[in-house]
């Protein structure tokens, strides 16, 4: 049976092929199978080829202008010029590339933390959902998880074994991922967190200091750029700084709460507003981590896997204190922007792998019949992540080319997904409005046409269109019935 090298004890191997080689070649073809089934770019990646395709015509200060953490499109723009191959595939390569080392780099730290565990680690890494339905796409989530869990992969040889160049290179890490998603920061107090209870200890100062280099180098340089008279702001950096502000934070949950008793709660609960809202985010937080395990959450309710976590929290605390802060930052998040995203959450997942290989590997061994059952889950699974049989948004293809045809670049446009635009060959514009705002009667007369998505029914569109003097003058649909429409005069 397949299972003869997945034994719970994990100790079969599988001739020639280590573990973490199996999850990096894996990882490659699970990539290549998404990718082949992609017909669109999502908005995020539409946006940063966009970003790229100025840079190679304008050059590299136009970045920060388009976008304020470009680092991912400087990237592939240079790569376009390196090898000359197209943005899209350069792209493609460097997510699937990053995706695979991340995989790689997991399977091998989970090894270290329970030996013989490899193909077990490597099943839950290529088949939990948690990042692995993201495979399709183009974000700048792939180099954060890579730089992220090499940097963690440094940081537990260098708790081995401190070494100035060890700390260097692990420093250097945190920076590459810092380039890509601005939240890496939170690596740097997880690795203090890991040394203060040696603080006690002449060796806990010396690597308190080795992991300080980098962070103390930069204070420098910005006291320096401030002395010579520079200003030292950053869009995103002071973005990330208001989102963490405690003044912030707890101006946006009263008002929260505030707005959730007026709506929700009689008078006399009103008191309760604050703790009913603060644990409902907190579950709707742990609810998602859980459902992205996958069929893997089943092995949460094996209660011998639990004994586990002290294991984990003594042999992987830098990952430990990683989930924590990170998990801290999502729920600031959730409070100041009032929403949240699997994308988001997906990085607590990839910080749990090796915890929750403990409770596969767990469960596994106390329960093999079911075991079988659990790996052909997670197999189907694992291609669920990366193939999909629904309609493809070729309409957005089809509108794309009738607008690049039929209108002019100096032409007034809305576009309801600048997508759309996007296809036209006409950059990936920054809409001010949304729909309703565009179409009202102060915005209207701006726009020359309207690239709207079609809503079946839609009787305020009719009268909108019958007012304004307006006609549809073209449609594009999908297979599912999907349709975008081009409104003019």
């Amino acid at each position: 049976m397949y299972l003869n090298w997945l034994r719970a004890d994990g100790v079969t191997a599988l001739p020639r092929v280590s573990p973490a080689q199996l999850a990096f070649f894996g990882s490659l073809l699970l990539s290549l199978l998404a990718v082949a089934g992609t017909v669109t770019l999502a908005k995020d990646a539409a946006r940063y080829l966009y970003v790229s395709q100025q840079i190679v015509e304008q050059g590299p200060r136009v970045a920060f202008e388009l976008f304020s953490w470009p680092w991912f499109s400087l990237l592939l723009a240079a790569t376009q010029r390196l090898l000359g191959i197209s943005l899209e595939l350069a792209a493609y390569l460097w997510c699937a590339f990053l995706m695979a080392g991340t995989c790689a780099l997991l399977v091998a730290i989970t090894q270290r933390f329970v030996i013989g565990s490899g193909y077990w680690a490597c099943l839950v890494v290529l088949s939990i959902p948690a990042f692995n339905h993201l495979r399709y796409d183009i974000i700048r989530e792939f180099g954060f998880w890579f730089f992220c869990t090499l940097a963690l992969w440094l940081a537990l040889r260098w708790l081995e074994r401190a070494g100035w160049l060890r700390a260097l290179l692990l420093q250097l890490a945190i920076v590459a991922a810092v380039l890509f998603r601005i939240e890496a920061v939170l690596l740097y107090p997880a690795l203090v967190l890991c040394l203060l209870a040696d603080l006690k200890t002449r060796q806990a100062w010396i690597r308190l200091l080795q992991i300080s280099l980098l962070p103390l180098a930069g204070l420098l340089v910005a006291v320096v750029w401030l002395l010579s008279g520079h200003a030292l702001a950053q869009e995103r950096v002071d973005y990330v700084l208001s989102l963490v502000s405690p003044q912030n934070f707890l101006a946006r949950f009263d008002l929260m709460a505030s707005r959730f008793a007026e709506v929700a709660l009689a008078k006399y609960s009103a008191d309760d507003a604050r703790r009913i809202v603060f644990f409902g985010l907190l579950l709707t937080l742990i609810s998602k981590f859980v459902a992205l395990c996958g069929p893997f959450a089943l092995t949460l309710l094996y209660r011998p896997g639990w004994r586990g976590v002290g294991e984990f929290w003594h042999k992987l605390r830098p990952m430990a204190w990683a989930w924590l802060i990170y998990f801290g930052l999502l729920l600031i998040f959730f409070v100041q922007e009032r929403f949240i995203n699997s994308r988001y959450v997906s990085f607590l997942n990839l910080l749990a792998v090796p915890l929750l290989t403990v409770f596969v590997v767990s469960f596994a061994r106390d329960f093999p019949r079911l075991a079988k059952i659990l790996v052909a889950v997670s197999l189907m699974v694992m291609l669920q992540n990366v193939v999909s049989f629904a309609p493809k948004k070729t309409h957005y293809l089809e509108a794309g080319a009738w607008l690049s045809q039929h209108t002019h670049p100096a032409d007034a446009i809305f576009y309801e997904d600048s997508r759309l635009a996007y296809y036209a060959g006409r950059g990936y514009p920054y809409m001010p409005f949304d729909r309703e705002q565009a179409m009202s009667a102060e915005q209207a007369p701006n726009f020359r046409y309207f690239v709207l998505i079609d809503k079946p029914g839609d009787a305020a569109l009719q009268r909108w269109m019958a007012q304004q003097h307006k006609q549809v003058l073209s449609r594009f649909s999908n297979r599912k019935g999907d349709a975008v429409l081009v409104i003019g005069d």
